[in-house]
């Protein structure tokens, strides 16, 4: 039997699927480096439609399938693929929906208009994704998100999926990253993201403006630990989370060999 400890990537961006910050690269450098530095490691990440099914050679995960995502009251079919990592032997699992994903944009269309559902596709993939990892069977000792599109799991981790058996031991790590978009999820993202009784106002609160900088502090607020993504961040994420109390804190780093990030990981999986 592994004694591997196990670390779980969610992010909406990794190279060389899809890379729209610095931070995409740096995902795919820590997963492999984790991956060579005796961590077991899988990584989660949406189908966009500008994911290259052919070239990056996905296909289907039989065993997963038949995952329906129910968000308000809506049910959503959740659709499994994989690959392998390019010059790694790990593998990137793919959440995929017909109606929310298959577009041949990411976040705006081709007029750059912001999509009116984005903010149901960020619940969808938070929801979807972690119960991807129920159906997998595979407690993850690190959960590492980055991206803003991932914001709600730490929450959800905290409230919906706390006494769920396979995210009993779990440490979530958060990276803040560089803002990307300036519109908002919808008046009614925190309805959309309300998915269990678990939840609570108080919870759902740092999420109301529905803005970049929200998904931001909602999910560092319910994180272990808080690494900083990028050089330029949100002055007032950078004050109130550079300092935060009670949280192992990795700040940005340019020329970072990354071994930081694998101390952390050791640190907290202890």
């Amino acid at each position: 039997m592994s004694t591997k400890k196990r670390i779980l990537f969610i992010a909406h961006e990794m190279s060389p699927y899809l890379e729209m910050t610095e931070f995409a690269e740096i995902a795919n450098r820590l997963a492999i480096k984790a991956n060579d530095g005796g961590f077991e490691v899988r990584c989660i990440m949406p189908r966009f439609g500008v994911v290259n099914e052919r070239r990056h050679r996905l296909h289907e995960v039989v065993r997963l399938s038949g995952i329906n995502v129910s968000i308000d009251n809506d049910d959503y079919p959740l659709q499994i693929k994989v690959a392998s990592l390019p010059n790694a032997r790990l593998q990137v699992y793919f959440l995929d929906n017909e109606d929310l994903f298959k577009r041949k944009y990411i976040f705006h269309d081709e007029q750059d208009h912001w999509y009116d559902d984005n903010g149901l596709r960020t619940v969808f993939f938070c929801k979807g994704a972690l119960e991807t990892v129920k159906k997998f069977g595979w407690p993850p000792d690190i959960i590492h998100c980055s991206g803003w599109m991932t914001g709600l799991i730490p929450m959800y981790l905290k409230t919906v999926y706390k006494k769920e058996p396979v995210f009993l031991h779990s440490k979530i790590v958060y990276t803040i990253g560089q803002n990307t978009f300036k519109e908002k999820l919808g008046t009614d993202f925190t309805k959309l993201a309300n998915i269990h009784a678990n939840i609570k106002d108080k919870d759902l609160e740092p999420f109301k403006e529905a803005t970049n900088t929200a998904m931001f502090r909602g999910g560092a607020l319910n994180a272990d630990a808080v690494t900083f993504g990028a050089e330029k961040v949100e002055k007032s994420l950078q004050d109130e989370f550079g300092k935060a109390r009670g949280k192992k804190l990795l700040a940005y780093n340019a020329e970072s060999d990354l071994t930081d990030y694998l101390q952390l990981y050791t640190d907290l999986a202890k």
